[in-house]
C-alpha cells in the first residue's frame, strides 16, 4: 500500500543484474517538473532484430521503402469521393452461418480501391471464421464497423492457428473504426482452459484482433467482448493510436488480457475501459515509446510490464508512461514481471496520476515470475540483490531475497512497513 505524501509523489527505482528496471511511481499525486511532458514524443532508440514473444521478426528495409513510396503517392494523388464495399452487397447475410467467404471478397475489391470504406453494416450479426486482412493496399482504408463481428463456435476451425481468429497486417494507413462490436465468443475456450479444469493439457487459445506490421494505424470506438484468449494484440507496428475502446469479459475468464503490445513503438493508449480476466494492459518485449492515458481498469490482473525473459531470453522495454489510469477492484495494480535467468532491461517506466480502489497489490516488482504448472527452478544468481529505493510516501516491501544498497526508507527484510 502506497500513501503519498502532500506535494511529494512516490518515486521508485530498482537495479536489477540481469534485468535492469527503472520504474517511476506516482500514486494519487503529481509533481510538476519532475517527468517528461507525456504530450511530447518520448526519445526514440535505434531498432535492430529483437526476438519477440518466442518468434524472431526482423526489421525488413524492403517494407520499408515500399512505405515511404505509397506516402509519397497518396501525397501526390487528387482527392476523391470514398467509395464503400458493404460486406452484404458481396452475399454477408448476418443469419448464424458463416460469412468469411464473403468478408474476403469484400477485402479483396476494397483493398484494391483507392479511397475505400470496407463496412460492416448495424443491426446484424455476422460469424466468421478466422481470417486475414492483408496488404499492401492501394490507399489508406477505413475498415467500419457497426454492426457485430462474432467468431466461429467451432474449436475445430481454428486447426491450422490456433493463436489468431482476425489479423490486419502489412497496412500503411488503416482505420478501423465504429460503434459495433467484435465477439470472441469466448466461453467454450474458456472451459477448456487448463487454468480452469485442471485435468486438462494447456494449449494455445486464439486472440481476437491481432494488428502485425501495421503502420499509421488508428484504431477507435469499437467494443471487444469475450474474447477467445487475448482481446487486441498490436505487433510490430508503428505509429498506433488505439482510442476510445471498452474491453469486457468476465474477471474469471483465464487470459483474457485487454490490450497486449509486443514489438510495437510510439503507440497512443487514451480513454479505454477494460474488464477483463487478466492484464488490462500487457507491454512486452520489443515495445518502446508507449504512452497510456485515462485507462480504467478492473477487474483484471492491472498493467503489466511483461512478463520478460521467459526461457532464459533476452527482452527489452523503453519509454513508457502509464498516466491517469484508475484501478478498481483488480488483482494487481501496475506491475513489472520477469523470468530468473532472461537478460535485457526495463527502462524509463512512468506510472502517475494513478488511482486505486480494493486493489490486492497495488505495486509489485517480480524478478522471479513462473506462470507454468511445474514449480521453477531456483537461480538466486539471476537475481540482483541491490536497490536503489527513493520514497517520499509510506510502502510496505515485499522481498523474496535480502537486498543491498542505499535508501531513503528504512525496513527490514519480508514484508515490512516504513518506521
Amino acid at each position: 500500500m502506497c500513501r503519498p505524501l502532500l506535494g511529494r509523489p512516490c518515486c521508485l527505482s530498482l537495479l536489477t543484474f540481469l534485468f535492469v528496471v527503472v520504474v517511476i511511481f506516482d500514486i494519487l499525486s503529481t509533481c510538476s517538473g519532475s517527468y517528461p511532458d507525456v504530450d511530447n514524443p518520448l526519445p526514440s532508440i535505434s531498432s535492430g532484430d529483437k526476438e519477440v514473444d518466442g518468434q524472431h521478426y526482423k526489421y525488413s528495409s524492403e517494407f520499408s521503402s515500399m512505405l515511404r513510396t505509397r506516402l509519397e503517392k497518396m501525397a501526390s494523388s487528387p482527392l476523391a469521393s470514398p467509395e464503400i464495399f458493404n460486406v452484404d452487397d458481396y452475399g454477408a447475410m448476418g443469419d448464424g452461418e458463416d460469412d468469411s467467404e464473403a468478408f474476403k471478397e469484400t477485402w479483396k475489391d476494397a483493398c484494391s480501391s483507392t479511397n475505400a470504406i470496407f463496412l460492416v453494416p448495424c443491426d446484424r450479426v455476422y460469424h466468421l471464421k478466422p481470417i486475414t486482412f492483408t496488404g499492401p493496399c492501394n490507399s489508406p482504408l477505413l475498415f467500419k464497423i457497426e454492426g457485430t463481428i462474432k467468431a466461429s463456435p467451432h474449436i475445430s476451425d481454428y486447426e491450422k492457428d490456433r493463436r489468431h481468429w482476425i489479423i490486419f497486417q502489412n497496412l500503411l494507413g488503416l482505420r478501423v473504426e465504429g460503434k459495433g462490436i467484435i465477439n470472441g465468443n469466448g466461453r467454450k475456450w474458456w472451459l477448456n482452459s487448463c487454468k480452469v479444469n485442471k485435468t486438462l493439457p494447456c494449449k494455445e487459445a486464439p486472440t481476437a484482433v491481432t494488428f502485425f506490421q501495421c503502420t499509421n494505424l488508428r484504431v477507435e470506438g469499437l467494443r471487444f467482448r469475450n474474447a477467445q484468449q487475448m482481446h487486441l494484440s498490436f505487433q510490430k507496428c508503428n505509429n498506433v493510436k488505439a482510442l476510445n475502446l471498452w474491453i469486457h469479459s468476465p474477471g474469471n475468464s483465464p487470459n483474457t488480457d485487454g490490450i497486449h503490445v509486443t514489438g510495437t513503438q510510439f503507440i497512443v493508449i487514451k480513454n479505454c475501459l477494460i474488464m477483463t480476466g487478466d492484464d488490462c494492459l500487457s507491454i512486452v518485449s520489443g515495445s518502446k515509446n508507449v504512452r497510456a492515458k485515462g485507462i480504467t481498469c478492473g477487474p483484471g490482473h492491472g498493467i503489466s510490464i511483461g512478463s520478460l525473459g521467459a526461457g532464459k531470453t533476452e527482452a527489452e522495454v523503453s519509454n513508457v508512461v502509464v498516466d491517469t489510469a484508475k484501478f478498481s477492484g483488480t488483482t494487481n495494480g501496475v506491475r513489472i514481471k520477469t523470468w530468473q535467468g532472461g537478460k535485457g532491461y526495463a527502462q524509463n517506466i512512468i506510472f502517475q496520476n494513478i488511482v486505486m480502489d480494493n486493489v490486492t497489490n497495488p505495486i509489485i516488482i517480480d524478478q522471479n515470475y513462473c506462470d507454468q504448472k511445474e514449480p521453477c527452478t531456483q537461480q538466486a544468481d539471476a537475481v540482483e540483490r541491490h536497490k536503489r529505493f527513493r520514497s517520499g510516501c509510506e510502502i510496505q516491501l515485499q522481498q523474496k531475497h535480502p537486498m543491498s544498497g542505499d535508501s531513503s526508507t528504512r525496513y527490514q527484510s519480508g514484508s515490512q512497513r516504513k518506521k
